[in-house]
């Protein structure tokens, strides 16, 4: 098998690829490169990780609010009215069901608001 050596093209003429000079040469061309591209990433992340992760947490926090609010209101209205008025399951079942249809009314418009 013959290994043979590539020939780096570069302003050095017909020195050889491996001199200190061309080395420290290249590792300079690629630590500028690498400082540009980290700079480029650094300002991408930046424009997009402006608390949009926090924000998604704050909205799921608010839609199992709006769900668990809505069943727990309605229930316990819904039992009170029962309890004092001696209709056993229809107003619990009603008002539990209006509180469904609530939350999902609340939940549907939070979701068609605009992103900022």
């Amino acid at each position: 098998m013959v290994v043979r050596k590539a020939k780096c093209l570069s302003n050095a003429g017909d020195q050889d690829p491996d001199s200190d000079a061309n080395v420290s040469l290249r590792l300079d061309r690629l630590e500028a490169r690498l400082q540009a591209a980290q700079q480029t990433e650094a300002a991408r992340t930046a424009r997009q990780s402006n608390g949009s992760a926090a924000k998604g947490y704050a909205l799921g926090n608010r839609v199992i609010a709006e769900l668990v609010g809505g069943m727990a209101g309605g229930a316990i209205v819904g039992g009170t009215i029962d309890h004092f008025t001696g209709t056993s399951p229809l107003a619990l079942l009603v008002l539990l069901f209006l509180g469904i249809g609530v939350a999902f009314r609340n939940i549907i418009r939070l979701s068609n608001q605009r992103p900022e």
